[in-house]
């Protein structure tokens, strides 16, 4: 789970990561890779209302980041002192929660003297398949797959984005979500839908394949949740119909994502893709990429399972790479958070 930067300054740079449900921090140290990270979800308290409530997500971040930070440090051997820098997200995410890891990560770099640096949270993502082995090289495809975002882009280093295609509505991880909703299932719906599919099959019941042979690489996902809730509307399905309905969901949702990646990398000519963000933990889609990478000849490289949702690591990677190559830090010690921030507007470090 290492991924060394290479600079003649080794740096110690702790993460964190505040922009939603998921309260994450990481030591990641420019040679040695990932030293640890901590992670507390909010799931549990946001379950009784079908989703994230951004008060209630900033409140509890206040109350996790420095008991993880110091658990971390402690575990991994290090303390306070021992930092060079702090990489925190500053966007994009609910406003509120973003506040809570900007300020702490600015506090303390000013309580220490060293640099503090805002990361974008998609760019964390999109690097995350670093911290796995083996890892992919520059330039690539990245399929960003999670609640809130279903994007494919061409990855030419560190703040070299183009976007390639998005959602033109639901994202994907929003569809499973609603999805889980219709079926009386739990929050989140990712791994809800996944494990109620184990026991059914696909071909049940027919839902679409939305955008899969539009010719661009945008998706939809709305008019799929729109198909399950038509499925489901007056009827009385019993377990096999739920479990075949949500084997026939995750199916499409993974044909068009299979599908879009696989003209992506047609169309740039690369031969390498990332998949990252939530979404991209689910087993039936890992599946079906690889299977296709392989028989076109293709690398899929995936961060490591226990950090596909937010998490501290992918900051303090991104972080790392940034400083690594030089990248400037606000001297004046002011800082903002960004809740709408388009990846593509970041520029090389």
């Amino acid at each position: 789970m290492n991924a060394a930067v290479q600079n003649p300054q080794p740096l110690l740079v702790l993460g964190i990561e505040t922009s939603c449900d998921e309260s994450g921090v990481a030591l990641y140290h420019t040679e040695r890779g990932l030293l640890g990270h901590r992670l507390h979800s909010q799931v549990a308290m946001h379950a009784d209302y079908g989703g994230v409530v951004p008060e209630l997500a900033s409140r509890d971040h206040i109350r996790r980041v420095l008991p993880l930070t110091q658990e971390l440090l402690t575990s991994c051997g290090h303390q306070l002192s021992d930092l060079n820098a702090i990489a925190y997200t500053q966007g994009p995410g609910l406003a509120g929660a973003l506040l809570v890891g900007a300020s702490i990560a600015h506090g303390l770099a000013y309580a220490l003297n060293i640099p503090a640096i805002g990361i974008h949270h998609l760019e964390g993502h999109v690097l995350s398949p670093l911290l796995a082995t083996p890892t992919p090289a520059f330039p690539f495809v990245a399929l960003l797959v999670s609640g809130g975002h279903t994007q494919l882009m061409r990855v030419g280093g560190v703040g070299d984005y183009k976007l390639l295609g998005e959602t033109v509505d639901d994202a994907a991880g929003e569809a499973f979500d609603k999805t889980a909703q219709l079926l009386g299932l739990g929050y989140p719906g990712g791994p809800q839908i996944a494990k109620l599919a184990e026991r059914g099959k696909p071909g049940k019941f027919k839902l679409p394949r939305p955008m899969i042979g539009s010719g661009d690489f945008n998706f939809s996902f709305s008019g799929l949740k729109t198909a399950v809730l038509t499925a489901v509307r007056g009827k009385t399905l019993s377990d096999a119909d739920k479990a075949n309905l949500a084997a026939e969901f995750q199916a499409a949702v993974a044909d068009v994502l299979v599908a879009k990646a696989l003209n992506a990398l047609e169309k740039t000519k690369l031969n390498q893709i990332v998949i990252a963000g939530g979404v991209g933990a689910n087993l039936r889609l890992r599946a079906q990429l690889n299977q296709h990478a392989a028989q076109h000849g293709y690398q899929v490289f995936y961060p490591p399972l226990e950090l596909c949702t937010d998490n501290g690591a992918m900051i303090a990677l991104a972080g790392a790479m940034r400083l690594s190559a030089g990248a400037a830090v606000n001297a004046t010690r002011a800082f903002d958070v960004r809740p709408r921030w388009e990846l593509e507007t970041l520029q090389r470090a």
